[in-house]
């Protein structure tokens, strides 16, 4: 009997983590009878609501009022993870009760000033301003800040508990859990190969194309191979970029324009209000910004919730708790329908797709 990716179930290593996941394609044809998530849409979002606490003019629950802003617009965020100036935990000898500082910021940036846009909605230029304000926002708290997370959770199907188009920015004084795991496997992978991990990735998908979603000469989005989440991609740079701020002019056009096709593609692939969580990695900041960070390239990964419509998603439950990540339709199948559906018209718009 011959082993067939698409049919057969099987394991993939996630080279950026050490972690395995369990890929089992057969699972799509069972029925579904569990729980069907309200389709994400914006049809009852108004433009502007004057309780919303983002919106432009509207004065926030500690008594700031915001300005009256048409683009982007960042503050400090009200409700912060992380403070600047805190206490310290003792140290402890302890081996089963270690604790350690925490300090740092946390910002929220609005995308623009209408409460009823998503990025596959604003033009190009607009989400160029959005690059250009990351872009500022890097370069301020990466100077004092040992990693500058830039994220978005799109819906509520990923926790948004505000539809207004914004992302936050949180600046650590340590280097996060995930940053940090995949800064130990970038770096084994270069001493031993003298090259970045991803980018030998990118050159081996653009030799396979068997998972690419978007390409164009500045960046490379693909279906990972190891992709944990039905719709998964990765936004990678293909100009050996380390961070936001090594960005030229054209790559942060470049950029602006990948964004859009490829969160028009995800809202075509089911006509609704696609829901994500997004962000961004690259070689760390501050103080660890001095040491040798040539094995870090820079990217994005989109974490997508749906799996077979706009009203089922994908749970990481159970065995993914306890086990390991499994997954039913596999990487390549993934990359096809979105690669399939356009990125260019958004379904909105009642033009026939490409």
């Amino acid at each position: 009997m011959e082993f067939i990716p698409a049919e057969h179930q099987h394991r993939r290593l996630n080279p950026l983590n050490g972690k395995w996941i369990l890929v089992c394609p057969h699972r799509m044809l069972r029925p579904w009878s569990g729980q069907q998530e309200l389709s994400q849409s914006l049809d009852n979002i108004p433009e502007f609501d004057a309780n919303n606490p983002l919106c432009p003019g509207v004065v926030r629950p500690n008594g700031v009022k915001n300005p009256d802003y048409k683009n982007t617009f960042v503050f400090t965020n009200d409700y912060p993870a992380l403070l600047e100036n805190v206490p310290e935990p003792h140290t402890s000898d302890d081996p089963l009760f270690q604790a350690s500082s925490a300090a740092g910021i946390c910002r929220v940036m609005c995308f623009h000033g209408k409460s009823n846009l998503t990025l596959s909605l604003i033009s190009t230029e607009e989400i160029e301003l959005i690059v250009n304000e990351w872009i500022n926002q890097f370069n301020d708290l990466s100077l004092k800040y040992s990693w500058v997370q830039i994220f978005e959770n799109k819906g509520s199907a990923m926790g948004c508990s505000n539809s207004h188009p914004h992302c936050q920015i949180w600046a650590c004084s340590f280097l996060p859990t995930e940053p940090f795991i995949k800064d130990a496997f970038l770096k084994k992978y270069f001493q031993k190969y003298q090259r970045p991990l991803l980018n030998d990735y990118i050159t081996k998908e653009l030799e396979k194309k068997e998972r690419i979603v978007i390409e164009n000469a500045d960046w490379l989005v693909v279906v990972p191979y190891w992709a944990a989440w039905p719709f998964e991609t990765m936004l990678l740079s293909r100009n050996n970029n380390k961070r936001l701020n090594d960005l030229t002019e054209r790559q942060k056009k470049s950029l602006a324009h990948t964004i859009k096709q490829l969160t028009i593609k995800y809202d075509n692939l089911f006509e609704c209000s696609f829901p994500y969580s997004m962000g961004f990695h690259g070689a760390p900041t501050g103080e660890m910004s001095k040491l040798d960070n040539m094995h870090w390239t820079l990217h994005a990964s989109y974490y997508p919730p749906l799996l077979r419509s706009a009203t089922v998603r994908k749970f990481m439950v159970g065995f993914e708790l306890f086990g390991e990540i499994q997954r039913d339709l596999t990487a390549e199948q993934a990359a096809k329908r979105l690669k399939e559906v356009s990125g260019e018209v958004h379904y909105s718009k009642n033009i026939k797709r490409l």
